[in-house]
Protein backbone atom coordinates (compact mmCIF):
# COMPACT_ATOMS: atom_id res chain seq x y z
CA UNK A 1 0.00 0.00 0.00
CA UNK A 2 1.12 3.54 -0.78
CA UNK A 3 0.03 6.08 1.84
CA UNK A 4 -0.03 9.84 1.20
CA UNK A 5 0.16 11.40 4.64
CA UNK A 6 -0.59 15.05 5.38
CA UNK A 7 1.74 16.51 8.00
CA UNK A 8 1.59 19.75 10.03
CA UNK A 9 2.23 23.04 8.24
CA UNK A 10 3.62 24.55 11.42
CA UNK A 11 2.20 23.32 14.71
CA UNK A 12 3.33 19.73 15.33
CA UNK A 13 0.10 19.07 17.24
CA UNK A 14 -1.89 19.19 14.01
CA UNK A 15 -1.06 15.66 12.92
CA UNK A 16 -3.84 13.09 13.15
CA UNK A 17 -3.87 9.95 15.30
CA UNK A 18 -4.34 7.85 12.18
CA UNK A 19 -1.31 9.49 10.51
CA UNK A 20 0.85 8.59 13.51
CA UNK A 21 -0.46 5.01 13.47
CA UNK A 22 0.37 4.57 9.79
CA UNK A 23 3.82 6.16 10.14
CA UNK A 24 4.52 3.60 12.88
CA UNK A 25 3.34 0.71 10.70
CA UNK A 26 4.91 1.33 7.27
CA UNK A 27 8.20 -0.19 6.15
CA UNK A 28 9.58 3.05 4.73
CA UNK A 29 8.86 6.79 4.71
CA UNK A 30 9.56 8.68 1.47
CA UNK A 31 10.31 12.25 2.57
CA UNK A 32 10.73 15.51 0.69
CA UNK A 33 13.30 16.52 3.30
CA UNK A 34 14.47 13.72 5.59
CA UNK A 35 15.90 16.18 8.11
CA UNK A 36 12.60 18.00 8.57
CA UNK A 37 10.66 14.75 8.71
CA UNK A 38 13.09 13.47 11.35
CA UNK A 39 12.04 16.34 13.63
CA UNK A 40 8.40 15.26 13.37
CA UNK A 41 9.19 11.57 13.81
CA UNK A 42 11.44 12.20 16.81
CA UNK A 43 8.74 14.36 18.42
CA UNK A 44 6.37 11.38 18.34
CA UNK A 45 8.99 8.68 19.06
CA UNK A 46 8.67 7.11 15.62
CA UNK A 47 11.75 5.35 14.28
CA UNK A 48 11.43 4.27 10.65
CA UNK A 49 13.86 4.33 7.72
CA UNK A 50 13.49 7.25 5.32
CA UNK A 51 14.17 7.67 1.62
CA UNK A 52 14.66 11.08 0.02
CA UNK A 53 11.92 11.83 -2.52
CA UNK A 54 11.65 15.34 -3.94
CA UNK A 55 11.12 17.28 -7.17
CA UNK A 56 14.76 16.95 -8.23
CA UNK A 57 15.08 13.17 -7.90
CA UNK A 58 11.57 11.99 -8.80
CA UNK A 59 12.52 10.37 -12.11
CA UNK A 60 15.18 8.27 -10.43
CA UNK A 61 13.38 7.48 -7.18
CA UNK A 62 9.81 6.73 -8.35
CA UNK A 63 10.75 3.44 -10.14
CA UNK A 64 12.65 2.31 -7.04
CA UNK A 65 9.70 3.03 -4.74
CA UNK A 66 7.31 1.26 -7.14
CA UNK A 67 9.62 -1.76 -7.15
CA UNK A 68 9.58 -1.84 -3.35
CA UNK A 69 5.80 -1.60 -3.32
CA UNK A 70 5.51 -4.46 -5.80
CA UNK A 71 7.72 -6.53 -3.50
CA UNK A 72 5.10 -6.12 -0.79
CA UNK A 73 6.38 -3.20 1.27
CA UNK A 74 4.12 -0.43 2.56
CA UNK A 75 5.43 3.08 2.02
CA UNK A 76 4.32 6.47 3.33
CA UNK A 77 4.92 9.71 1.44
CA UNK A 78 5.30 12.97 3.37
CA UNK A 79 6.37 16.45 2.33
CA UNK A 80 8.00 19.27 4.29
CA UNK A 81 4.55 20.43 5.36
CA UNK A 82 0.96 19.88 4.31
CA UNK A 83 -0.54 17.40 1.87
CA UNK A 84 1.60 15.49 -0.66
CA UNK A 85 0.80 16.39 -4.26
CA UNK A 86 -0.39 19.94 -3.48
CA UNK A 87 2.47 22.08 -4.86
CA UNK A 88 4.75 19.32 -3.55
CA UNK A 89 5.99 15.90 -4.78
CA UNK A 90 3.44 13.09 -4.97
CA UNK A 91 1.62 13.20 -8.29
CA UNK A 92 4.12 11.20 -10.36
CA UNK A 93 4.42 8.48 -7.72
CA UNK A 94 0.65 8.15 -7.41
CA UNK A 95 0.33 7.88 -11.20
CA UNK A 96 3.04 5.18 -11.30
CA UNK A 97 1.42 3.25 -8.46
CA UNK A 98 -1.98 3.30 -10.18
CA UNK A 99 -0.39 2.17 -13.45
CA UNK A 100 1.09 -0.81 -11.61
CA UNK A 101 -2.19 -1.65 -9.79
CA UNK A 102 -0.73 -0.75 -6.41
CA UNK A 103 -3.34 0.31 -3.81
CA UNK A 104 -3.10 4.00 -2.88
CA UNK A 105 -4.81 5.85 -0.06
CA UNK A 106 -4.44 9.21 1.69
CA UNK A 107 -4.43 10.22 5.33
CA UNK A 108 -6.02 13.69 5.26
CA UNK A 109 -4.83 16.65 7.22
CA UNK A 110 -3.40 20.16 6.95
CA UNK A 111 -3.27 22.11 3.68
CA UNK A 112 -2.32 25.78 3.71
CA UNK A 113 -4.51 26.46 0.68
CA UNK A 114 -7.69 25.49 2.57
CA UNK A 115 -6.76 27.25 5.79
CA UNK A 116 -5.91 30.48 3.96
CA UNK A 117 -9.19 30.33 2.03
CA UNK A 118 -11.45 29.90 5.04
CA UNK A 119 -9.61 32.60 7.03
CA UNK A 120 -9.64 35.11 4.18
CA UNK A 121 -13.27 36.10 4.56
CA UNK A 122 -13.68 35.77 0.79
CA UNK A 123 -16.21 33.47 -0.97
CA UNK A 124 -15.17 29.85 -0.40
CA UNK A 125 -17.91 27.92 -2.22
CA UNK A 126 -15.96 27.98 -5.50
CA UNK A 127 -12.23 28.56 -5.84
CA UNK A 128 -9.23 27.97 -8.12
CA UNK A 129 -5.88 26.99 -6.63
CA UNK A 130 -2.98 28.11 -8.83
CA UNK A 131 0.06 27.24 -6.71
CA UNK A 132 3.28 29.18 -7.25
CA UNK A 133 3.47 31.78 -10.01
CA UNK A 134 6.34 32.07 -12.52
CA UNK A 135 9.47 33.88 -11.34
CA UNK A 136 9.71 36.52 -14.07
CA UNK A 137 7.32 39.47 -14.34
CA UNK A 138 6.21 38.90 -17.94
CA UNK A 139 5.41 35.22 -17.39
CA UNK A 140 3.77 36.00 -14.06
CA UNK A 141 1.46 38.58 -15.63
CA UNK A 142 0.44 36.12 -18.35
CA UNK A 143 -0.16 33.54 -15.63
CA UNK A 144 -2.44 35.94 -13.75
CA UNK A 145 -4.23 36.99 -16.93
CA UNK A 146 -5.39 33.39 -17.45
CA UNK A 147 -7.89 33.83 -14.61
CA UNK A 148 -8.60 37.56 -14.87
CA UNK A 149 -12.19 36.93 -16.03
CA UNK A 150 -12.88 34.08 -13.61
CA UNK A 151 -15.56 34.54 -10.95
CA UNK A 152 -13.90 31.96 -8.70
CA UNK A 153 -11.83 32.98 -5.69
CA UNK A 154 -8.15 32.63 -6.64
CA UNK A 155 -5.48 31.18 -4.35
CA UNK A 156 -1.74 31.35 -4.89
CA UNK A 157 1.42 30.39 -3.00
CA UNK A 158 4.36 32.78 -3.07
CA UNK A 159 7.87 32.96 -1.64
CA UNK A 160 9.09 35.79 0.63
CA UNK A 161 11.46 36.85 -2.15
CA UNK A 162 8.72 37.46 -4.71
CA UNK A 163 5.62 38.34 -2.66
CA UNK A 164 6.02 42.11 -3.24
CA UNK A 165 6.43 41.71 -7.01
CA UNK A 166 3.54 39.24 -7.11
CA UNK A 167 1.14 41.64 -5.38
CA UNK A 168 2.21 44.50 -7.67
CA UNK A 169 1.59 42.36 -10.77
CA UNK A 170 -1.73 41.07 -9.39
CA UNK A 171 -2.89 44.66 -8.83
CA UNK A 172 -1.83 45.59 -12.35
CA UNK A 173 -3.51 42.60 -14.04
CA UNK A 174 -6.57 41.95 -11.86
CA UNK A 175 -7.35 45.43 -10.55
CA UNK A 176 -7.82 46.53 -6.96
CA UNK A 177 -9.77 43.53 -5.67
CA UNK A 178 -10.41 42.38 -2.10
CA UNK A 179 -7.72 39.93 -1.03
CA UNK A 180 -5.93 38.37 1.93
CA UNK A 181 -2.36 37.33 2.67
CA UNK A 182 -1.77 34.44 5.09
CA UNK A 183 1.59 33.72 6.68
CA UNK A 184 2.94 31.50 9.47
CA UNK A 185 -0.34 29.58 9.59
CA UNK A 186 -0.81 27.48 12.77
CA UNK A 187 2.37 29.01 14.25
CA UNK A 188 2.80 31.43 17.15
CA UNK A 189 2.92 34.49 14.88
CA UNK A 190 0.13 33.43 12.51
CA UNK A 191 -0.95 36.38 10.41
CA UNK A 192 -3.80 37.04 7.99
CA UNK A 193 -3.88 40.52 6.45
CA UNK A 194 -7.09 41.50 4.66
CA UNK A 195 -7.93 44.42 2.38
CA UNK A 196 -7.81 45.37 -1.28
CA UNK A 197 -4.64 44.58 -3.22
CA UNK A 198 -3.34 48.17 -3.12
CA UNK A 199 -3.61 48.20 0.69
CA UNK A 200 -1.89 44.84 1.01
CA UNK A 201 0.89 46.04 -1.28
CA UNK A 202 1.49 49.04 0.98
CA UNK A 203 1.50 46.76 4.01
CA UNK A 204 3.96 44.21 2.57
CA UNK A 205 6.35 46.98 1.48
CA UNK A 206 6.61 48.00 5.11
CA UNK A 207 7.37 44.47 6.25
CA UNK A 208 10.34 42.13 6.02
CA UNK A 209 8.76 39.10 4.32
CA UNK A 210 9.56 35.70 5.82
CA UNK A 211 8.29 32.21 5.11
CA UNK A 212 5.92 31.20 2.35
CA UNK A 213 2.69 33.13 1.79
CA UNK A 214 -0.76 32.08 0.67
CA UNK A 215 -2.53 34.84 -1.27
CA UNK A 216 -6.30 34.72 -1.69
CA UNK A 217 -7.91 37.08 -4.23
CA UNK A 218 -11.61 37.61 -4.92
CA UNK A 219 -12.82 36.54 -8.34
CA UNK A 220 -14.11 39.01 -10.89
CA UNK A 221 -17.42 40.69 -10.08
CA UNK A 222 -19.78 42.25 -12.62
Amino acid sequence: MLYLIATPIGNLGDISIRALEVLNEVDLIASEDTRKTAILLHHYDIYKPQKSYHAFNEKKVVPKIVEMLLEGQSIAVVTNAGTPGISDPGYSLVAAAIENNIPVTAIPGPAAVIMALILSGLPSHSFTFKGFSPRKTGARKRFLQEDAESAHTLIFYESPYRIKAFLADALDVLGDRPAAIANDLTKKFESVQRGVLSELLVWINQEKPRGEYAVVIQGKRD
